[in-house]
C-alpha cells in the first residue's frame, strides 16, 4: 500500500546523487473536488502538482513557490502553489476544444514561470520556454537551465492520485559519470502504475536493491488554500475606493470568490470603509532572473 500525501527524500551513499518520491492522494482529490476538468487538463495539472512538490524539496526557501504554465494553445494557464510547509493548491484555465496530443498541442508556444516569494525578501522569478513532449520533459529542461544540475523526473496521475520521482546529480569534483548513468538507467525502468500504487520502500527496492540508499523520514503534503479576508481586502484596496464604491452602489455588496478553493468573501459598505482606513502591508520588490 502506498503512503498517502507524503514526500520522501533519499540519497545514494556512494554516489553524488539524490532523489525524491512524492505521492498525493487527498491533496489531489481536494483540487479535483473544487473544479471539473477535462481529462487532458486533469492529467497535465496532476503532473504539475507532483512536479511542484518535488521541486519545492530541492529549494531552500521560507515562503511560497508559484509554478505557472502559460500557454498559447487550448490550455492557457495552469497554476500550482506550494509553500515551505508543503501546503499546496492548484487551478487550470482552458478554452475551446482540447486535442489529444503532446505538450505543444495543448499549450502551443508556451512558457514555464516559477516564482519564489519569501517573507521580507525579494521575489525571484525564472522564465523558460516550454520544451519537450510532456511536462516531465519541460521540468527537466527548466532544472538544467536554472540549477545547472542533471535532473530527471517521472510523473504519473489518474483520477485518484498523482505521483512523481526525481533524481538529481549533485556537484562532484571527480566528474565521474558512471554512477549517474547507472542510476539513470535503473530509474528509467519505473512504470507509471508502480509510481501510483507502490510505497516508497517498495519503489526503492524495486529500482535500487543492489545500491546503498538512505531513505529519510517522510514529510507530509496537504491541500491548503492561502486565501484570506486580508488578501481580498488588499485586492480591493488596489482597485481603489471609487471603484469599490461604484460596485457597492450597483450591487449593495462586493462579492469575491477564491478561484482556487471557491471560498466566498462578502464586503458591505461598513466592511469597505474599514478596508480603506487600514494601512496595507507592502509587497516585496520583484527581481527576475
Amino acid at each position: 500500500m502506498t503512503e498517502r500525501d507524503q514526500l520522501h527524500r533519499f540519497l545514494f551513499e556512494h554516489a553524488a546523487i539524490r532523489g525524491e518520491l512524492v505521492h498525493l492522494d487527498a491533496t489531489w482529490q481536494a483540487v479535483l473536488e473544487r473544479h471539473i476538468y477535462p481529462s487532458v487538463v486533469k492529467t497535465l495539472l496532476g503532473e504539475m502538482l507532483a512536479a511542484s512538490a518535488l521541486l519545492s524539496a530541492t529549494l531552500k526557501f521560507s515562503g511560497r513557490m508559484i509554478m505557472q504554465l502559460q500557454g498559447s494553445g487550448p490550455i492557457t494557464l495552469l497554476v500550482v502553489e506550494c509553500d515551505h510547509q508543503r501546503h499546496m493548491r492548484a487551478i487550470a484555465h482552458w478554452a475551446g476544444d482540447l486535442p489529444e496530443g503532446d505538450l505543444a498541442a495543448l499549450a502551443g508556444d508556451g512558457r514555464l514561470v516559477i516564482t519564489i516569494e519569501q517573507a521580507g525578501s525579494e521575489r525571484y522569478q525564472s522564465i523558460v520556454a516550454l520544451t519537450g513532449r510532456c511536462f516531465a520533459d519541460a521540468m527537466t529542461d527548466y532544472l538544467l537551465r536554472s540549477v545547472q544540475l542533471d535532473t530527471l523526473l517521472w510523473l504519473a496521475t489518474d483520477d485518484h492520485q498523482a505521483a512523481g520521482l526525481l533524481i538529481q546529480k549533485l556537484p562532484d569534483e571527480s566528474g565521474d559519470s558512471e554512477n549517474w548513468n547507472r542510476i539513470q538507467a535503473l530509474t528509467s525502468t519505473i512504470r507509471k502504475n508502480e509510481l501510483l500504487t507502490l510505497g516508497a520502500r517498495e519503489i526503492l527496492h524495486r529500482l535500487y536493491h543492489e545500491e546503498d540508499v538512505r531513505l529519510f523520514d517522510a514529510e507530509p503534503v496537504a491541500f491548503r488554500c492561502s486565501c484570506s479576508r486580508e488578501r481580498v481586502s488588499n485586492m480591493l484596496r488596489s482597485l481603489g475606493e471609487n471603484e469599490v464604491q461604484d460596485i457597492l452602489s450597483e450591487q449593495g455588496s462586493v462579492e469575491v470568490a477564491c478561484e482556487f478553493c471557491n471560498q466566498k468573501y462578502s464586503f458591505d459598505s461598513v466592511d469597505a470603509a474599514g478596508v480603506f482606513t487600514t494601512v496595507p502591508a507592502h509587497d516585496p520588490p520583484e527581481r527576475t532572473q
